[in-house]
């Protein structure tokens, strides 16, 4: 019966979002045969870059304790979430899935606070950004597959999972100035945008048919996931950590950062009546954590719900605003505002008892400085310094900021130890 209902939903998506910049045979391996969505998802799973979150920086880095996330279980999570969202809402679960697994793949060393870094450092090859840069993983670093002209052109998916993965679909161009702060506390300095001028050729062939910067149906479902995921998450972590105790919450305080952060018009009233309809879940603890199972499995019930409540909330929504199907651009995903005060809240909580932690801000800014000598490294040293496929990229690189380019794509690809190990081999020695 799922295989039926997957055939079924396959049906809603025609051949242009089937397509592949080039296009390839089916592929037998086994009975039935994989199909068209199916294949991506298999391939995103399996691409190096995948493997790679697993050591990147989610809030805090990856190795300071075993319970928090990382990048790569984070990603899991937002995929589970989108998966079960999508199938809800009638769009294709292994278009939002694979876009969930992939959202994070353009992200540095370092998380946010290393993009801020990159993208000062690439002003004249055009800006770095996670998002961008997610893209030209899929689309050209990842390889598995080329052109007839010998080029790669990353993982070859098809045109409507590239387009689920296009959170930002504008240029930097085209970009507003950024506000607000990033989910792990650092300012929002970078400007948000999903791709490099220099690889708008396959984005203008993804958006095919699309004018202007509207989102297809499953990438918003998938932003959304993003959104729940880690702002259920992040408290959880702060719980289990002992930053947070959902028993004693200093609103005074908690309000300041919450508007500081994600919403400034919000009314301290409005905010009170949030927090105690959030506080009105069967599972919210009457009492602080105390680390033991009976404690663990309250607040994973407690995450549970929390997803519940944001994923029904959007699905009655989404469905009461129009009729179906709900795919690509024929629907737009409904998030009511509820909804959206009860995640910032969420957020906040996070904010205020985990990413105000003294010491961050310090940390911070040494990652910063050694991203920045470990570029500075790299381009006085050269292709010797570089992973092959990137010394095969400056080898062919036509001018200076070609090779910048070069240099940015392969700090971004580095895990947050491995930033680590190069700087001390090559900036240390």
């Amino acid at each position: 019966m799922a295989r039926l209902a997957a055939m079924d939903v396959d049906g809603l998506y025609d051949d242009a979002a089937r397509e592949r910049l080039v296009a390839e045979p089916p592929k037998r391996v086994s009975a039935p045969e994989r199909r068209s969505f199916e294949r991506d998802r298999a391939r995103v799973v399996h691409a190096a870059a995948s493997r790679r979150l697993a050591a990147k920086t989610q809030v805090v880095g990856p190795g300071t304790d075993d319970f928090v996330r990382n990048r790569l279980t984070h990603s899991l999570e937002v995929a589970q979430i989108g998966r079960d969202l999508a199938r809800a809402l009638g769009c294709h679960p292994d278009i939002v899935e694979t876009a969930a697994l992939a959202h994070d793949l353009g992200h540095p060393p370092f998380g946010h606070n290393g993009e801020r870094a990159l993208a000062g450092l690439s002003e004249e090859c055009g800006g770095f950004e996670g998002n961008a840069q997610t893209l030209r993983i899929l689309t050209r670093l990842e390889s598995k597959s080329h052109d007839v002209e010998g080029r790669s052109i990353g993982l070859n998916l098809t045109r409507a999972t590239l387009d689920a993965c296009t959170k930002y679909p504008w240029s930097r161009a085209d970009a507003v100035p950024p506000a607000g702060v990033h989910a792990d506390g650092s300012p929002r300095v970078v400007v948000k945008f999903g791709v490099y001028d220099d690889d708008l050729p396959v984005f203008r062939w993804l958006r095919a048919g699309i004018d202007g910067p509207r989102r297809c149906l499953e990438a918003q479902v998938m932003d959304l996931a993003d959104d729940v995921a880690y702002s259920v998450h992040d408290v959880e972590d702060g719980v289990v950590a002992g930053r947070v105790d959902l028993d004693r919450l200093d609103t005074e305080a908690l309000w300041d950062t919450v508007r500081e952060w994600y919403v400034p018009d919000a009314d301290e009233h409005h905010l009170d009546a949030v927090l105690q309809g959030l506080t009105g879940i069967g599972s919210w603890p009457a009492a602080s954590y105390d680390g033991s199972r009976a404690a663990l499995a309250a607040l994973k019930n407690l995450t549970s719900d929390l997803i519940g409540r944001f994923c029904g909330a959007v699905q009655e929504a989404t469905f009461a605003f129009a009729e179906g199907p709900f795919v690509r651009y024929r629907a737009s995903l409904v998030v009511p505002e509820e909804t959206l005060l009860e995640i910032a809240v969420l957020k906040g909580i996070a904010a205020h008892y985990v990413m105000r932690a003294d010491g961050r801000v310090s940390l911070m800014e040494r990652q910063r400085i050694l991203l920045t000598e470990l570029v500075f490294a790299l381009d006085e040293q050269g292709p010797d310094a570089l992973e092959r496929p990137f010394a095969d990229d400056w080898t062919e690189a036509a001018d200076d900021g070609e090779r910048r380019r070069v240099l940015i794509d392969q700090v971004a690809s580095l895990t947050d130890a491995s930033a680590l190990t190069w700087h001390d081999r090559l900036v240390r020695r």
